[in-house]
């Protein structure tokens, strides 16, 4: 069993590299235990925590993050969230995520497609959220909705809740790893957008805890249809078939929605 000093250590050479000095420190304290009691030391130990921290988030990161010049540019727009520009800086920002940026071919659809069934949307509980509150202007919300926003990447969620402040969104940006806690605040909706491969390959029994745990009426759960390579391996058989599974012993009502880009399914409790 590893002691305190060990892992403390094994946090500082990973945090290291500026890449991972953001990232809630729980979940590297936990990638570190774990690669401790596995047995990996010195670089190999450093070198397991780097590539889960990549597998559940870096991945999808194009480029470096100049959080602090979006935060700029957030100041710099007109506060209606249905201006023009604003729309042009959203999908501007949301290119950056890999997860949000092969959304945008389907957006004018997606959002108004898979909530159509319980619009207006009075509230949401986004996990694993990455920029997709950028996609705020296409979704079917209602008049002073509530906006919850969840991120392993505390420099993100800043940026996220200077948006939220600039259009006077009631909303709160937080960090939260959801293999240690799961939020249990009410919404009308959660999002659990293209997260359950990624949390996976840290817990393989995150998905369905989530699912069983969150306290909201809907979950809007899905899946990528392409790898982040853009091939396609027959990911929407293989991931329908995994969320079956998922399900199997749940009464839940399931809708499913088949996008160019992305599966996904509408959950109602």
């Amino acid at each position: 069993m590893a002691n305190d000093t060990q892992i403390q250590d094994l946090i500082r050479q990973v945090q290291s590299n500026s890449k991972y000095q953001s990232i809630t420190p729980s979940v590297i304290r936990r990638l570190a235990e774990d690669a401790l009691t596995k047995g990996f030391k010195g670089k190999s130990a450093i070198k397991y925590v780097r590539n889960k921290c990549h597998q559940i988030g870096g991945a999808y990161f194009k480029k470096k993050m100049d959080f602090a010049g979006i935060s700029r540019e957030i100041e710099n727009l007109p506060c209606d969230l249905e201006s023009k520009d604003v729309r042009q800086f959203c999908v501007k920002a949301m290119e950056l995520h890999s997860s949000t940026a092969e959304r945008l071919p389907i957006l004018d659809s997606f959002f108004e497609t898979c909530l159509a069934p319980v619009a207006p949307v009075t509230s949401v509980l986004d996990l694993a959220c990455g920029l997709n509150p950028f996609s705020i202007p296409w979704m079917p919300l209602a008049s002073g909705f509530t906006y919850t926003a969840c991120d392993i990447y505390e420099d993100m969620l800043g940026v996220l809740q200077s948006f939220f402040s600039h259009f006077e969104v009631n909303g709160i940006a937080q960090p939260c790893d959801l293999t240690d806690h799961i939020p249990q605040a009410h919404a009308q909706v959660a999002f659990f957008l293209k997260s359950i491969p990624c949390l996976e390959q840290v817990d393989k029994m995150i998905s369905i805890s989530v699912l069983e745990r969150l306290q909201t009426d809907h979950i809007l759960v899905s899946y990528p249809v392409h790898s982040l390579g853009g091939r396609d391996k027959g990911m929407p058989d293989f991931y329908r078939e995994h969320f079956s599974r998922l399900i199997s012993d749940k009464s839940w009502q399931i809708r499913e929605f088949l996008f160019s880009s992305e599966l996904a399914f509408l959950v109602s409790k």
